[in-house]
């Protein structure tokens, strides 16, 4: 499972960066979107399958599961929602103010 899990990761890392380089600003933030969340699925992978109980301290010699990859992907789900909710807000001032949401005709708007 941890092993599909990775390839899985390796292709959103291959869309994520084809997408991080096109010109077009929506393309861009999608593709940062993709790649975080092919490291999100990386961590879970490394993280491992366990079985066991919950993590509760127990006066018994049972395996646990270790709970910190899932702790460290929600807090990195949740960070990675806010950096996209930034991103879209300057793509949406940079397309008011240039007229455009291609990277190579932002700059060229006020000259032309």
């Amino acid at each position: 499972m941890e092993t599909l899990m990775i390839v899985l990761s390796g292709v959103l890392v291959t869309v994520g960066t084809y997408l991080l380089l096109s010109k077009s600003l929506l393309r861009i933030i999608i593709g940062t979107s993709v790649l975080s969340h092919a490291v999100h699925i990386l961590l879970m992978a490394l993280g491992g399958l366990k079985r066991g109980r919950e993590p509760l301290v127990i006066e018994t010699e049972e395996a646990y599961v270790d709970a910190l990859p899932q702790a460290l992907i929600l807090t990195a789900i949740v960070i990675g929602f806010a950096v996209t909710a930034i991103f879209l807000v300057v793509a949406y001032k940079t397309y008011e103010a240039s007229g455009s949401s291609r990277v190579d005709r932002i700059g060229r708007a006020d000259h032309e």
